[in-house]
């Protein structure tokens, strides 16, 4: 199977084995359920921040869905967006979380 991966800015076409596949696949559907998690269970979020970590943690894994069960070959985009955002939705929570102790206090 011919697997080409083209980045975010379009520039890039390259050949990509199958175990960078899986692991691009595995780490979209990992980034994924936990946005679903900081949406579902909140840690004391704002709705905002939920709903948008929500539809990102549907999008990572609809996605990661489609890579795994239905793409059969060919060129995919691999967005580096599917790492850093849990990384950034988690610093965001710290943050207000911190600051509604400063406030409580």
């Amino acid at each position: 199977m011919w697997i080409f991966v083209t980045f975010e800015n379009g520039d890039h076409i390259m050949d990509v084995s199958d175990s960078t596949f899986n692991a691009y696949v595995i780490a979209l559907a990992v980034s994924g359920v936990i946005q679903l998690v900081i949406a579902g269970v909140g840690f004391g979020a704002g709705k905002g921040m939920r709903v948008l970590s929500g539809l990102f943690g549907v999008g990572f894994l609809a996605y990661a869905f489609y890579l795994a069960f239905i793409f059969d070959g060919g060129e995919f985009r691999m967005f580096v967006y599917a790492f850093i955002a849990p990384i950034l939705f988690i610093v965001q929570l710290v943050r207000a979380r911190g600051e509604r102790a400063k406030q409580a206090a």
